[in-house]
């Protein structure tokens, strides 16, 4: 069974950071493609972050370029979201999401509908 545990979320003031952190088991970790999503207020679910299943890809959403970056923690199998410059228009739930099976090893998903296990969710609160 494939658990995701979210943490970090919390509110913050514009222009700080926050680091989210996703946690499973060893065996998800070095056979996943995994990704972070969000869901802010009255929106449908949007693609952050991503790691390929190789772990040697990385695509961020236009949103998160230059603020955010992604990173895998091997020796504590914990995927990290590390947030900058923080806007009001972040505030949302994030969501870690984990694919097992993959078609190239080195793509990263960007869709929702690819991933097969998620998270229970984390909220940040971005006040401006």
């Amino acid at each position: 069974q494939v658990q995701l545990v979210e943490s970090g979320g919390g509110l913050v003031q514009a222009g700080d950071s926050l680091r989210l952190s996703c946690a499973t088991s060893g065996r998800t970790f070095s056979s996943a493609a995994m990704g972070w999503f969000r869901q802010g207020p009255g929106k449908e679910r949007e693609f952050v972050a991503g790691v390929s299943w190789s772990g040697g890809n990385k695509d961020y959403a236009d949103s998160a370029k230059g603020r955010f970056t992604l990173s895998r923690d091997s020796a504590k199998y914990t995927l990290t979201l590390q947030m900058n410059s923080l806007k009001p228009e972040d505030t949302a739930v994030y969501y870690c999401a984990a694919r097992l099976t993959y078609l190239h090893i080195n793509y990263v998903y960007t869709a929702d509908h690819e991933y097969g296990y998620w998270g229970q969710g984390t909220r940040v609160t971005v006040s401006s």
